[in-house]
């Protein structure tokens, strides 16, 4: 049929059924512009309107298949421009509004629950989560929060973590977190992400993230892949993000596959550098050394472990055997370096307690306690008797000016203030006194 639009006189749309058979690029950019169109529902005088909409909807996808264009038409009308980029001098705010839940390409969710966990998916490990983010990066996608990319995710913030994760529709910052847990911020690993969603304005002034590694030692930068107008950046950030930082919340994605948490590249024998070790490092490096000075006779000096987090037991080992081979000084401080790293990865070397005749400095004390029972116990929204305990032990030791009730079983602010007033007290600072228990804190405290 031909239809002429009454505000276009001398234009005609033609509403063409796509032929099946043919393989023309022109039927197939129609067949797959019929099956990514939103529905429209017709009647009375909107069956013309309809058919002008689908019409259009097809000359632009004829018109993306003659110019080679990547961006799928997942809808007729155009994006808003996209703001100013945040940080540099101007420090400007993100414009990143984001659509709302939808299927691949924008297809209506119907009846399937899209913001449900996925569970069916095969799991990702974190450097395919970096390598997708990658790839809208090496291809520049342009921001927008009502198009769809040509592998079928919205291209928006959210859409491009859903598209990252692999999750099998676009999200938004409000139902991502139900793919994901919430971790702390010395928890970070390449793959998870931070998320602000701001309630006075959810759609438009929300934000996420995802995190690709520390870039100095002190943790206050870090490379974040993010999508932003004017399209999809790779950068340097400040933590937690250059504006409403302190609104920004780390999470880890439920759908990594078994092993996903290690980082990845650990099982290779190179030094992978001093910035992996020391107070406040958290990666699976440690995790390592730790394993190795175990094997090499370091067991007395972990109460616990080892485990990803730096402690004074890391410290300890590391420098029983750097005496064991008979070193002093600097060569034995405790930090390991390419020397140290290269005899415990390739068995070189003494023991610890290999009989050198070096004294080794003493374990670390056991505690009057009971064990850390681990960090997931504490936080925000955690509820246990292990609060109960640690909120008890600080008003013990003299640290519960903080709480005007309680301590109870419910973790609140009160918590945490008295932890870091703790930590403070032992001369930690930054990273290391956050507020949050971990087994040094747990051991001193019971000790």
């Amino acid at each position: 049929m031909t239809l002429t639009d009454p505000l276009s006189p001398l234009i005609e749309f033609d509403d063409v059924e796509p032929a099946e058979d043919c393989i023309c690029g022109g039927c197939n950019a129609r067949r797959r512009a019929r099956l990514h169109a939103a529905p429209v529902h017709e009647g009375g005088h909107a069956a013309a309107r309809s058919v002008r909409r689908r019409a259009a909807v097809l000359m632009a996808a004829v018109g993306t298949a003659i110019g080679g264009g990547t961006a799928a038409a997942g809808a007729a009308t155009a994006a808003p421009a996209p703001g100013p980029t945040p940080g540099g001098s101007s420090n400007a705010r993100s414009q990143t509004p984001q659509g709302e839940v939808s299927g691949l390409y924008g297809q209506a969710p119907g009846a399937r629950a899209f913001a449900a966990p996925r569970t069916a998916a095969a799991p990702l490990t974190r450097a395919q989560i970096i390598q997708r983010a990658q790839t809208w990066v090496d291809q520049g996608v342009p921001y927008s929060m009502s198009r769809y990319w040509s592998d079928g995710y919205r291209q928006d913030c959210s859409g491009f973590v859903s598209m990252a994760w692999g999750l099998g529709s676009s999200q938004t910052t409000w139902t991502l977190p139900g793919f994901a847990e919430r971790i702390g911020k010395n928890d970070l690993q390449p793959g998870d992400v931070l998320i602000y969603n701001n309630p006075a304005n959810p759609q438009a002034g929300s934000h996420v993230v995802i995190f690709g590694g520390w870039t100095d030692s002190s943790r206050t930068k870090y490379v974040a892949y993010e999508q932003t107008g004017p399209a999809t950046k790779k950068r340097s950030t400040p933590y937690a993000y250059w504006n409403n930082s302190g609104g920004y919340v780390p999470y880890r994605y439920t759908g990594l596959s078994a092993g996903g948490n290690d980082g990845g590249g650990t099982s290779s024998t190179a030094f992978p550098g001093t910035a992996q070790f020391g107070p406040g490092a958290n990666n699976a490096y440690v995790t390592r050394l730790g394993q190795l000075l175990v094997r090499r006779g370091g067991a007395a000096f972990y109460s616990e472990g080892p485990g990803p987090r730096w402690t004074e037991s890391d410290r300890r080992a590391v420098q029983a055997f750097q005496q064991a081979q008979g070193w002093r000084g600097n060569e034995a401080d405790g930090i390991p370096g390419k020397d140290t790293w290269d005899y415990l990865v390739n068995g070189k070397g003494r023991d610890i307690g290999g009989g050198t005749g070096t004294p080794l400095p003493p374990p670390p004390p056991t505690t009057g306690g009971s064990a850390f029972p681990g960090a997931r116990y504490f936080g925000p929204g955690q509820n246990n008797d292990h609060v109960r305990q640690l909120g008890e032990q600080l008003v013990r030791k003299g640290f519960g000016g903080s709480y005007g009730v309680g301590p109870g079983p419910h973790w609140t602010e009160s918590d945490r203030r008295a932890v870091q007033a703790f930590q403070q007290a032992q001369g930690w600072r930054g990273s290391e006194a956050d507020g949050y228990p971990g087994p040094d804190t747990w051991r001193r405290l019971f000790s």
